[in-house]
């Protein structure tokens, strides 16, 4: 079986990786450009705490050159304590452009390319015993993304960075004095974007929790052209070698994720003051449609749970199209696209052999099993209308029922005739059956299986 390399161009290049592994080519895939409309203020966000990251310099770290980027080694001491699980380090890579063009950032703010970009990856040591295991888990990998600019000279990079020269190739690997890993990330560590993502380099789990700061680094021209210029994806004995330049993925379609905003306002993000709402209240609120007390929700109360925000303007279905084709638009606050999407498919009846009419079972058949369930069921954003509909219809033709949504319709503004037709489709739901979407092909990945790039450096001479 031939090794798979990563290349960024040419016939085996990043629009071919899917062909050796199909998530390359799924949905909620990294880097995203990340714009102002996207953006969701998250007051429940906590500044990035990394523990045990002072490392002393009589401890040595592994430099290594994977073909593909430059690797250092981290040790397993070092974690993140500011998330729901302790997510412990294993490396650190980098992505850059070229010397003549200095733009390789794979995360993109509003169109706007820097000139590298810095990876912390790190794996949820509190559920899998190592990245391996955890790679392809929907809770089993977190990525620091750090922007790089070109700027001042910076001697926290200069710690590595002087011994470039003695991993030029592929495969090749020096020991390094450890320092303080902290000085490589920016000052300000309450400062960040966090969205639902995928691994940038094959096989592209959609597995991992991203953390982009706001606030990019600088390194001097001459460090980052000791990264443009110096470095070889090619082994020292062949003799044509090629150089390792411009190794970054292109930002990916947003499949309609919200990103999450750690801070609220600021140049630019004039679009990031509206607040989520929870998860928790979120699948609350999915729960009491599916099995609850319909009459409570039709109350005020539960109304203002139902419909918050302006739900009206974001959940009318013929505004709501693939993010290729109508650009940018209010509907990408949330997954309300891929809400519809699903309906459409339930509402076609394309296999009369379905009779379930839950929008939850629809999506764990339509989305990749058990990875982006998760983000969806877990998405902080308001629920839409088209969800409310379509989860209301799963429920027995009952005055509760229709009292809730005749209740929805009135407090959107909808006039008779929408009522009508809101009655005349909950009346109408045993005639109701779905059809879903084939589910995406799975990894073929061999249990156990190493990912070799994504391991930490540890290797013995």
């Amino acid at each position: 079986e031939r090794l798979f390399i990563i290349c960024y161009l040419g016939p085996d290049g990043e629009h071919h990786w899917s062909k050796h592994y199909p998530f390359c080519g799924g949905t909620f895939q990294s880097p995203i450009d990340i714009q102002t409309q996207l953006l969701r203020f998250d007051p429940t966000l906590r500044p990035i705490e990394l523990q045990n990251y002072n490392l002393s310099a009589n401890e040595q770290l592994t430099l290594g050159n994977n073909g593909h980027s430059i690797q250092l080694s981290l040790p397993r001491r070092m974690y993140l304590s500011s998330l729901p699980h302790r997510y412990t380090a294993a490396q650190l890579h980098f992505h850059w452009g070229s010397e003549h063009l200095p733009v390789g950032s794979e995360h993109t703010v509003n169109g706007r390319q820097f000139a590298a970009e810095m990876h912390m990856v790190l794996f949820n040591s509190d559920k899998y015993p190592n990245i391996s295991v955890a790679a392809d888990k929907s809770d089993g990998l977190a990525v620091l993304g750090v922007l790089i600019e070109v700027g001042e000279f910076n001697p926290a990079f200069a710690q590595f960075l002087k011994y470039i020269n003695g991993i030029k190739y592929r495969d090749q690997r020096v020991q390094v004095p450890a320092f303080n890993i902290r000085s490589l990330l920016p000052v300000l560590l309450d400062e960040y974007y966090r969205y639902d993502g995928s691994l940038t380099t094959p096989p592209c789990y959609p597995s991992v929790l991203w953390t982009v700061f706001k606030n990019p680094v600088t390194i001097s021209l001459k460090q980052f052209l000791a990264l443009a210029t110096a470095i070889y994806s090619s082994h020292q004995q062949e003799s044509a070698p090629v150089a390792m330049n411009s190794n970054y993925r292109k930002p990916q379609y947003t499949d309609n994720r919200v990103v999450l905003c750690s801070f609220q306002g600021g140049r630019g993000l004039q679009g990031a003051t509206q607040t989520v709402t929870s998860p928790f209240l979120r699948r609350q609120v999915i729960n009491q449609l599916l099995d609850g007390d319909l009459a409570d929700l039709a109350d005020q109360d539960g109304l203002n749970q139902l419909l918050d925000g302006d739900l009206q303007q974001r959940s009318k279905p013929n505004k709501v199209q693939p993010v290729w084709k109508s650009g940018l638009s209010e509907d990408m606050l949330c997954y309300v696209s891929l809400e519809q999407d699903v309906s459409r498919q339930l509402s076609r009846g394309r296999s009369p052999t379905h009779t379930d009419t839950q929008l939850v079972q629809a999506l764990r058949e339509t989305l990749f099993p058990e990875l982006n369930l998760r983000s969806y069921l877990g998405c902080k954003s308001d629920l839409a209308l088209f969800t409310i509909r379509q989860l209301l219809r799963g429920r027995s033709a009952t005055d509760e029922a229709l009292e809730l949504d005749q209740a929805i319709v009135k407090a959107l503004g909808g006039t008779g005739q929408r009522g009508s037709t809101a009655q005349q489709q909950t009346n109408t739901l045993s005639k109701h059956q779905t059809g879903f979407a084939p589910a995406p092909a799975a990894v073929p990945k061999k249990p156990n299986q190493p990912i070799p790039w994504l391991q930490p450096m540890e290797w013995e001479d």
